[in-house]
């Protein structure tokens, strides 16, 4: 689990600095920034299952709801914000993907300060 969510992280912030850069030079999402993206749903997805599976070594209910809510959750945002960039064709399109990238960095950063918390 830890060296995934490194992974997840690592790939948010690249997205997210790339997504940046986009938008300050004012251009569109292109293949390039979608395979980023894409990338980083295949490792959520994985993340996810193996998140899952593991769900017994979480043994405060609290920490486990928050884990599992955003375990959840994570997939979906750079799946949302990716197809926002490619419906919207302005600057603020790609400030969205930097924000979802940045999101998915900041959830991950903690799902990894949870499972830390009980190993």
């Amino acid at each position: 689990m830890i060296p995934l969510t490194y992974a997840v992280v690592g790939l948010s912030v690249v997205l997210c600095v790339v997504a940046v850069w986009y938008a300050v030079r004012d251009r569109l999402i292109d293949d390039r920034l979608l395979a980023v993206a894409a990338l980083l749903e295949v490792a959520l997805v994985v993340l996810l299952v193996v998140g899952l599976v593991g769900l017994g070594h979480i043994r405060d209910s609290t920490e486990r709801a928050t884990f599992v809510a955003y375990l959840v959750s994570l997939p979906v945002i750079p799946v949302g914000t990716a197809f926002l960039a490619i419906k919207e064709k302005s600057r603020w399109a790609m400030g969205s993907l930097a924000v979802g990238a940045f999101a998915v960095a900041v959830m991950s950063a903690r799902l990894l300060q949870i499972w830390m918390s009980y190993e």
